[in-house]
């Protein structure tokens, strides 16, 4: 039987004809697509690590190897040779209405069973269900009995997860006669031509060997990920319009060796307009600097020697918050990335607003750190619609005044860019975003191996890595455990050494195959130690002798009123005429409260003000005014106060004379006081303050105890000393019985909070790579009740982004600023137009509220967290209420008040 060019693959996007019928282009033009753009990805992007996990997992020769990639992916889609693909009522039609496949119905062999047509079984799973006979039928190693353990069924289901999840183990009762369960496949004429697509994608590609390895956890992430961006890039409809066939072409052998020869020219042009070749990183300077103890130096002159000796694997360093931590974290990575021929970094942080402060020095170290071409994006809950537009939106911020474009944002890609998408961003050279982007790698959502991948070439780098809490911490512990599988070069950065550190390395020592041996990190501050990825050898090189910075730190505590307390401790910088302080509040009402009262009772003061219920633009301007205001070296008259809320512990590089906070767990409260400048920076904690809604009452109830009137301790040495005491045991046996027993309360509470939320956080992660078994559908597992609000306790608490229109314009600075751009047809907005103008909103606060979209708007993926808002002007502000809430937006942010 001759190949059937009418069986479609592609026909979205694709236009009409003259005759008014929808093009098509076949299916086997799209499965060679995907397969020469698959020999592309092998040879230019794929790093020398991850070709020979995979050619040392499948036991063929490199060559060999390559034209077995591209078999593979060209025939991802072979599951749309079925009754129910075909004819979808969605597929292509002709100029009446009909469906242009409905003629092969009429036709000698492609009859099907009543119910075909209604089979639910997608392309993806057809697929699975019938390359393990195919692959059983040439060779490759099978079984009956554990059909998940043999080549066969493993390459099949890695296929299967083309669309995102892996499917199920199919039996071998099930994929000998895969049309008995599953009617869909059809058989006939159906099941000759999956067999001629078959056969003919693997003479075209050329992969005749027969692998007899066995597919490793690491070769199936790569495999995966290959795969999966063949596709996408094989899918492009603009680049499929200038390859369409010609009516009459019949699909012969010499045309499909002649489109062959078409499409491999194309492929190289494809994968370059991703903006993802040819970066890489340089050979580290040695650092020489005699005599000199810090833990730069310390690093500097014995990491290289270490990973040269070793191989790449896993550095942590503890150290006290600071941009000098920050920078010997990102020296660590170039050290790891040129061992582990790495093509970029993913930097990761605890918050968006964190990510958005790092941005600035992670990008400088790349201009220093990476060889060829890169691209920079911001991957955090603000900027997912559209990364390559939030990144440029941060570089003008960045910039003085308004202006259309910034020397050397070349950086940043176009916003019309391949990479500027949900899905993609994660591949882009240079990513700096929140760890979620992470611990989603390891959790069973769509597309989880596909970030797997995305890592699996990069180093990279998380910093305050315990920071978020008991669910964070078993998340990460699997991700570790992967990461090691799958030799990826890690960097964690945290405050000071604990059993948590101490179990991400042991996590990353058991991943890369060592045993369940404890390893310990120093104790002493600043210290780093080093993991190799190539057996899990634990190394704990000579520690530096001195400190990151040594200060003694004066911690006052008051139980005044809280803004009568901030007043008083800002009047000495106000009469001095002279110094830096910063004020962090709870929420952003408190701090906009606050930052009015300050600017009307202490006229001498220059007051500030940044939170996260800003516009992204207004916010990323602010903060980088604040590095122009409170860098360390920058001369400012007159004193200066800068109004705030938690969300800037985590920024680096600004220092204050005075820090002034509320109650918060000890951590938190140390994190602000490393802002501190000089030798004897001061920390005033205000006792009667409301704590953050986010903070563990216990902790804090804890560190109230601790500190007492207040404390002088030396910085960072007697840090490890006092988080042991914030959490010992006996500290209740300091205070009275009835103290003591609302602790014991207090504790237990944390105590139920923390171990569900590791009971969740352990049922929902996927099973490590030594747990795998061969059975690739683990890490897609659906579980019963996994719903949206599940996944949003796990990672953390759930953003909405508002964003705030009047009469269709988008309000900025208390003004109506841009007309909302709307496409023609479905009159929905372009997703990157509103990045700039987004405010991030805990979903607690808007529980319950509509907006005011219209079908259209919520109907777009992009935009479902996104809450639209109509506003009317009310005494200098905007004003929306209903629903029970009332906002209000001024240039100072967004208020949201709950209506009783």
């Amino acid at each position: 039987m001759s190949l059937d060019p009418r069986l479609w693959g592609k026909a979205a996007g694709l236009g009409k004809n003259a005759g008014g019928a929808h093009r098509t282009h076949p299916l086997i033009c799209h499965l060679l697509d995907t397969a020469a753009v698959a020999e592309v990805v092998w040879d230019e992007l794929l790093t020398s690590h991850q070709r020979s996990m995979v050619v040392g997992a499948l036991q063929v020769p490199k060559e060999e190897m390559r034209a077995l990639a591209a078999f593979w992916a060209g025939l991802h889609d072979i599951g749309k040779i079925s009754v129910p693909f075909q004819l979808h009522r969605g597929g292509p039609k002709n100029a009446e209405g009909e469906l242009l496949a409905q003629e092969l119905c009429g036709e000698r062999g492609y009859g099907f069973a009543a119910g075909a047509a209604q089979d639910r079984q997608s392309h993806e799973a057809a697929a699975h269900w019938w390359l393990v006979g195919m692959f059983e039928e040439i060779g490759y190693p099978s079984s009956r009995r554990r059909p998940q353990s043999q080549l066969s069924h493993a390459v099949a289901q890695m296929l299967g997860g083309h669309g995102g999840c892996y499917h199920p183990v199919v039996r071998g009762k099930d994929y000998r006669c895969p049309a008995v369960r599953h009617p869909g496949l059809g058989t006939g004429g159906w099941e000759e031509q999956r067999r001629v697509h078959f056969d003919e994608v693997r003479r075209v590609t050329g992969a005749t060997s027969v692998p007899q390895g066995r597919m490793t956890p690491g070769a199936a992430v790569v495999l995966t990920g290959l795969v999966i961006l063949s596709d996408w890039l094989a899918s492009i409809e603009v680049e499929i319009q200038a390859r369409l066939t010609e009516e009459g072409w019949t699909g012969a052998p010499e045309d499909l060796d002649a489109y062959w020869k078409t499409a491999r020219e194309a492929a190289l042009r494809l994968v370059q307009k991703t903006d993802l070749l040819g970066t890489g990183f340089t050979r580290p300077d040695p650092v020489q600097r005699a005599g000199e103890t810090s833990l730069l130096a310390s690093m500097g002159g014995q990491l290289p020697d270490l990973v040269t000796e070793h191989g790449p694997g896993l550095v942590v360093v503890t150290s006290s918050p600071s941009e000098e931590r920050t920078e010997a974290a990102l020296r660590a990575a170039a050290a790891l990335g040129h061992a582990a021929g790495a093509r970029g970094l993913f930097y990761a942080l605890p918050t968006g607003s964190s990510a958005d402060s790092h941005m600035a020095q992670v990008h400088a170290f790349a201009e220093q750190a990476l060889t060829g071409p890169w691209r920079s994006l911001l991957l955090h809950s603000s900027s997912r619609l559209k990364p390559a537009e939030a990144a440029r939106q941060w570089a003008q911020a960045r910039a003085a005044g308004d202006v259309s474009a910034e020397p050397g944002e070349e950086w940043a890609p176009a916003a019309n860019s391949w990479l500027n998408s949900h899905h993609r961003a994660l591949l882009a050279a240079l990513g700096t975003g929140t760890v979620d982007e992470l611990l989603q790698a390891v959790m069973p959502v769509k597309f989880n191996v596909m970030r797997l991948f995305a890592f699996s070439g990069k180093v990279v780098v998380v910093d305050e890595a315990h920071a978020r809490g008991a669910w964070g911490q078993k998340l990460m512990l699997r991700f570790l455990e992967w990461a090691a599988a799958l030799r990826i070069p890690v960097v964690l950065a945290a405050l000071s050494a604990d059993k948590s550190v101490d179990a991400m390395l042991a996590a990353y020592h058991r991943g890369a195959g060592g045993g369940g041996e404890p390893m310990v990190q120093p104790r002493r501050l600043p210290a780093w130690s080093f993991v190799d990825a190539h057996g899990g050898r634990g190394h704990v090189p000579r520690q530096p002798a001195g400190a990151v910075r040594t200060s003694t730190l004066s911690i006052e505590v008051r139980d005044g009123a809280p803004y009568d307390e901030i007043q008083a401790a800002l009047v000495s910088l106000v009469e001095a005429g002279s110094g830096r302080a910063v004020v962090y509040r709870p929420t952003p009402a408190d701090a906009i409260a606050t930052f009015c009262q300050l600017s009307q009772d202490l006229p001498g003061l220059d007051v500030s003000l940044v939170h996260q219920q800003m516009h992204n633009k207004d916010r990323w301007r602010r903060l980088a005014a604040c590095r122009d205001t409170f860098s360390p070296g920058v001369g400012v008259s007159g004193p200066s106060v800068l109004v705030t809320t938690p969300m800037l512990e985590h920024v680096r590089g600004l220092r204050f004379d005075l820090v002034v906070s509320g109650p918060a767990p000890l951590a938190g409260l140390l994190a602000r006081a490393a802002q501190g400048a000089g030798d004897r920076p001061r920390l005033v904690v205000l006792k009667a303050d409301s704590t953050s809604e986010l903070d563990d009452v216990a902790l804090v109830r804890r560190t109230d105890m601790v500190l007492g009137a207040g404390r002088t301790i030396s910085m960072p040495q007697d840090v490890p000393l006092l988080l042991d005491e914030v959490y010992a045991d006996e500290l209740a046996d300091r205070v009275g019985e009835a103290a003591a027993r609302e602790l014991q309360q207090l504790d237990n509470r944390r105590t139920v909070r923390e171990r569900r939320a590791t009971g969740t956080a352990g049922w929902l992660q996927v099973p490590g790579p030594r747990e795998l078994d061969g059975d690739l559908g683990l890490l897609s597992r659906d579980h019963p009740g996994m719903e949206p609000e599940l996944l949003s306790y796990v990672l953390g608490e759930e953003m909405v982004h508002v964003v705030c229109l009047h009469q269709g314009f988008l309000l900025e600075d208390g003004i109506p600023k841009e007309k909302l751009a709307l496409d023609s047809k479905k009159r929905r907005p372009k997703p990157g137009q509103l990045v700039p103008y987004l405010i991030p909103v805990p979903q607690r606060l808007v529980e319950g509220v509509a907006g005011d979209a219209s079908s259209g708007w919520r109907g777009m993926a992009a935009l479902k967290n996104v809450l639209r808002l109509n506003m009317v002007p009310e005494d200098g502000t905007w004003v929306r209420t209903g629903e029970g809430h009332r906002f209000r937006l001024s240039e100072l942010g967004l208020a949201v008040d709950q209506l009783p």
